[in-house]
């Protein structure tokens, strides 16, 4: 089966290679607490470029970034979060309508599809810029249906992984059928109610209620496997939720990577512990911009 060829902008992919090589810095360095000559030095480049480049990327200068990944922060975000799912469907969010951040509406394929390993489904695929490196959509006629992420040179190790997920679908290359996604996902400006983005979940019925618990963890905010667990009225099988947050199909937009460890240990990420950590500093720059407190928060030495 012959793949797309990524379509990615050298901006985005320069960016985030920059970002990706500083954060990993970070998570070594982090006790050092090493200002930004030290850091810009670390990873071959200037400091003034560094700090326009980073601050562009996640509305965070490294500091704030890096205080933003300790893991005072994490358990921070783990405070009450048995009580974050309740909430969330005590007042009407289990259903269409605003479920998170990008204003999501979902459904299920039929059992049948599912038990028919993606038989007589037609999965249009292709390759994209995001602030987290190449992004693989892949979408139905119902809806999006798989976004995966891939580092420069591996973007066919993604593909094969996630085709394996549906081995009986038919896969389509066809990049203008999946950019409206990618548009709409990683641009917070088109978060929108009135313009609401499709799912389609492809997967066991016990998987699809863990994957529409995960859309119910709002920004900002961190669960558990085993709160996730006892949400779902199965107490006992946080591991079997690890799986299942595990074969997660839509990573970023279902929010698997707000799933720590009890202790706010990041735990593992499919696509990489690196990236978790880039897409929860982004988030808390997100947040940081809408509530006003500009790009820059943490001031400018580091």
């Amino acid at each position: 089966m012959r793949m797309a060829e990524p379509v990615v902008l050298d901006r985005a992919a320069d960016d985030y290679a920059l970002v990706r090589a500083t954060i990993r810095f970070l998570t070594e360095a982090w006790r050092e607490q090493p200002d930004l000559d030290a850091i810009a030095g670390a990873v071959g480049t200037d400091p003034g470029h560094l700090h326009r480049v980073f601050t562009r990327w996640a509305g965070l200068t490294p500091k704030a970034f890096l205080q933003a990944l300790t893991l005072d922060q994490a358990r921070r975000m783990l405070d009450d979060s048995a009580s974050i799912l309740d909430t969330a469907y005590e007042v009407g969010l289990s259903g269409p309508g605003r479920l998170h951040d990008l204003f999501v509406t979902h459904e299920a394929m039929s059992p049948g599809a599912y038990k028919a390993r993606g038989g007589g489904v037609t999965i249009a695929y292709g390759f994209h810029a995001s602030p987290f490196g190449t992004a693989l959509l892949m979408a139905t006629e119902r809806g999006l249906a798989g976004l995966a992420f891939a580092d420069p040179g591996e973007e066919a190790k993604a593909f094969t992984d996630m085709a394996s997920r549906w081995p009986a679908a038919s896969f389509v290359i066809d990049p203008k059928v999946t950019e409206p996604f990618a548009r709409q996902i990683f641009d917070p400006h088109h978060w929108t109610h009135e313009r609401p983005l499709r799912l389609v979940f492809i997967g066991s019925d016990f998987e699809v209620r863990v994957w529409e618990t995960l859309l119910r963890i709002p920004l900002g905010k961190a669960t558990t496997y085993s709160d996730i667990a006892r949400h779902i009225g199965n107490p006992k099988a946080a591991r079997a939720v690890g799986s299942a947050v595990g074969r997660n199909p839509i990573s970023f937009v279902v929010p698997c990577h707000r799933v720590l460890g009890r202790q706010g240990d990041l735990c593992g990420y499919h696509w990489g512990i690196t990236r978790k950590k880039a897409i929860l500093g982004w988030e808390t720059g997100l947040i940081t911009r809408l509530a006003g407190a500009g790009p820059a928060a943490g001031g400018e030495g580091a």
